[in-house]
């Protein structure tokens, strides 16, 4: 394949789950993940994660920074900053380097906090 073919590889890679979706499964996601709909399942992405205001999660994720405004239940591990929103809801277990929580967000469960909690993106 010569170099006049090659595709070029996006850098900021944003994928999105719209609104009226719901994915059951496991998501792989190599850059960067909006999720404005209903996932359940074991989410990893190697970027950066949202939650939408409109958004729910029910499962287990892993991400490099995640921002959620919308609502997750059960466990987030975070490499680096997780912020949960004014408008946001989580139940169950934070493991992250940083944490930022907004007045207004709802937060019930546990949280561990430390340095960078690398080792689920090193592997996957």
């Amino acid at each position: 394949m010569s170099k006049q073919n090659e595709m070029p590889v996006a850098m900021n890679n944003v994928s999105q789950i719209s609104v009226g979706t719901e994915i059951k499964g496991d998501i792989l996601c190599g850059g960067d993940l909006r999720i404005d709909g209903k996932v359940e399942g074991k989410v990893h992405v190697k970027g950066k994660m949202v939650i939408g205001a409109s958004g729910r999660v029910d499962g287990e994720v892993t991400c490099r920074n995640g921002d959620i405004s919308g609502g997750m239940k059960g466990k987030i591990e975070v490499q680096e900053l997780l912020a949960l929103k004014s408008t946001s809801t989580f139940e169950g277990d934070v493991s992250t380097k940083r944490l930022s929580i907004e007045p207004g967000s709802i937060f019930s469960g546990t949280c561990k906090m430390g340095e960078s909690r690398s080792g689920a993106l090193a592997e996957g």
